[in-house]
């Protein structure tokens, strides 16, 4: 069975966008870049929420672009090889291949999703997570902790709920990047 994992970039102090919505502290230098990927490359399908989809589509054609470093080709291939379903109420079309439009979220659906996939799935986008992580549906986080405090904006873990978990591992970034690992205990 699949597991369903939240990776996200967040502040010191808890959040994936300030509150002008801007994310521009969370860019990874080269060394946590190519950690995520390695992470990323694993994963099979990936689950978006809209907003967090319209920012990650640039990478179906980031590799067209001259001059990109190796950390950000290999990331365009691993975006474009992993299926990809959106969930959105609003979006009438997508604009990168292998994704598809899923209105609602639909717990059951995922279950079945993680059951029958033979690779783990991600999940991003704080709303959409929110749900998932409110459904019992996700096994494990990897929060990368940006050496920035931005105090509010959007939160990258969901309030109103909780979840025991267990550290399985850590590491330290040169940037002061923090890696942080976490299961769900059952």
């Amino acid at each position: 069975m699949a597991k369903l994992l939240y990776a996200t970039i967040s502040s010191l102090d808890g959040y994936v966008a300030d509150e002008n919505g801007k994310f521009d502290w969370a860019e990874p230098d080269e060394e946590v870049h190519t950690f995520v990927n390695d992470l990323e490359r694993s994963a099979g399908t990936h689950l978006y929420g809209r907003r967090l989809y319209e920012v990650l589509v640039a990478w179906e054609t980031m590799d067209e672009r001259p001059d990109q470093p190796q950390v950000i080709l290999d990331f365009a291939e691993i975006w474009q090889a992993a299926d990809k379903i959106v969930y959105s109420r609003t979006l009438e079309t997508v604009s990168s291949a292998k994704t598809r439009i899923e209105r609602e979220f639909d717990p059951g659906a995922v279950r079945e999703l993680k059951a029958t996939s033979e690779r783990d799935l991600l999940i991003g986008g704080p709303e959409l997570v929110a749900h998932a992580v409110r459904a019992g549906l996700v096994d494990g986080y990897h929060l990368f902790l940006a050496p920035v405090l931005v105090g509010g904006g959007k939160r990258a873990l969901p309030d109103g709920v909780r979840v025991d978990l267990e550290l399985l591992d850590e590491r330290r970034f040169a940037s002061g990047f923090i890696y942080l690992r976490y299961g769900t205990r059952p």
